[in-house]
């Protein structure tokens, strides 16, 4: 018979009430593994950018073409950002770099490891490297940027690409993420068990009360057979054994009295 079960929001509580406790081991076991895993399994990884600047030089006669200058220089950033992670760039940068600890790989890692950005409407890109060593991530990003400036001029014949700032090793790890993996593996653990013990309870067909059987199956309730701890038992038994044994300590005691009369 299939029916239709609500659940209100206290026997909501109830039910976690009742569960609580595998809750809480539930979310302490994702949250141990979410320690381990970001601080065992996890490489740390470093990053380091260096800056580049797009600006053509131009003559005093041509200074009333500095603002269209500008706004091609921009435009042309997108078409240098296909050039740096381009092969001709890339090949080089891998030869030289390829021997480094923490080195990605291979080209293809390579240029999965390098990202570039800019602000909208400025002349200076940068190019981010990241890298499981400090001093390899900034020697690649200082290599693609060095690399990129020759082969642009070799390419496109201009000489608008300066190096505005070296990258640096910086040693603070970006990745992982200690503080938001952790609160991460709190909260999917805390989830996990609240979902578990819903589902638990929702799956159980365990008679725990008579009402279920009269109100929701309709059923006409013949008695209650109530339930007897273990240890009530046992204690029961032990009376009635030592009664039994008092019963007959006292007979025999009567019956001595009796013959003792009677010499």
């Amino acid at each position: 018979m299939d029916s239709e079960q609500t659940i209100s929001v206290m026997q909501i509580f109830g039910i976690l009430r009742k569960h609580i406790k595998a809750i809480w081991i539930t979310t302490l076991v994702v949250f141990l593994a979410s320690i381990f895993v970001t601080f065992f399994v996890m490489t740390p990884k470093y990053e380091a950018t260096t800056e580049i600047l797009v600006n053509r030089k131009l003559s005093a006669s041509m200074q009333a073409a500095q603002y269209q200058q500008v706004q091609a220089d921009v435009q042309m950033i997108s078409t240098y950002k296909d050039i740096i992670t381009s092969p001709t760039v890339l090949k080089t940068v891998n030869n030289t770099t390829s021997g480094y600890p923490g080195y990605p790989g291979s080209m293809s890692a390579l240029k999965n490891a390098i990202s570039i950005s800019n602000q909208q409407n400025s002349q200076v890109f940068s190019i981010t490297v990241k890298a499981t060593d400090a001093k390899t991530a900034a020697t690649i990003a200082n290599e693609t940027a060095k690399v990129f400036k020759k082969q642009v001029v070799k390419m496109m014949s201009v000489h608008n690409v300066s190096i505005v700032s070296k990258a640096t090793p910086n040693y603070s790890a970006v990745s992982p993420r200690k503080t938001i993996n952790l609160a991460i593996g709190l909260i999917v653990g805390l989830i996990l068990g609240i979902g578990l013990a819903l589902l638990r309870e929702v799956t159980d067909r365990t008679v725990t009360s008579e009402s279920y059987l009269t109100d929701e199956l309709g059923l006409t309730s013949l008695g209650i057979v109530s339930e007897i701890d273990d240890k009530e038992v046992k204690k029961r038994i032990t009376r009635e054994r030592h009664s039994s044994d008092d019963l007959i300590t006292g007979a025999d005691g009567r019956v001595e009295a009796r013959n003792r009369r009677r010499v």
